[in-house]
Formats: structure tokens, C-alpha cells, sequence
């Protein structure tokens, strides 16, 4: 995608497999310095109260404080963000 010159995207939640939420898995932590190397703004839409854990919950705490990688409830918002 970014040699199509394509930014940003949006994924929906549950087009993702449940082990990017487990962070010992480390795929999260893959995505998203893939994200951060190719300069590509990602957005995740979903629910994600339904992974418990403090880790997952920090995790996306922190990644909705940047403009990386965002974990949002709807698509109007993730198109919001990407816009700014």
C-alpha cells in the first residue's frame, strides 16, 4: 500500500485476529512499528472492551495519544482523525 501511495488506513476490528490484542504475542508491537517505518497513519475500529487486561488497555491508551496507530469506535471518528 504505501508504494500506491496510500497514508492511511482503516481496519475493522474484526477483520483482525484475536492474538493482536494478546501483547506476548508481539504482533501488535510488529504493526505497529511497521506503521512507524513506513510513515502510515493506521486506525483500528472497533470494540475493545471485550480485551481485558491492563496491558492491552494501556496500550491503547497510549497509541490514541499519538497519530500513529489509533483504536477507535467508529468510522466517522477514524475518518475525523485521519483528516487532521
Amino acid at each position: 500500500m504505501y508504494y500506491q501511495d496510500f497514508d492511511k488506513i482503516i481496519i475493522h476490528e474484526p477483520s483482525i485476529l484475536p492474538d493482536f490484542f494478546d501483547l506476548k504475542t508481539g504482533i501488535a508491537g510488529e504493526m505497529l512499528q511497521k506503521s512507524s517505518n513506513y510513515r502510515v497513519q493506521l486506525v483500528i475500529v472497533g470494540d475493545f472492551i471485550k480485551y481485558p487486561g491492563k496491558p492491552i488497555k494501556d496500550f491503547i491508551y497510549e497509541s490514541n495519544k499519538g497519530r500513529q496507530v489509533n483504536f477507535l469506535s467508529s468510522v466517522e471518528e477514524a475518518v475525523e482523525r485521519l483528516s487532521k
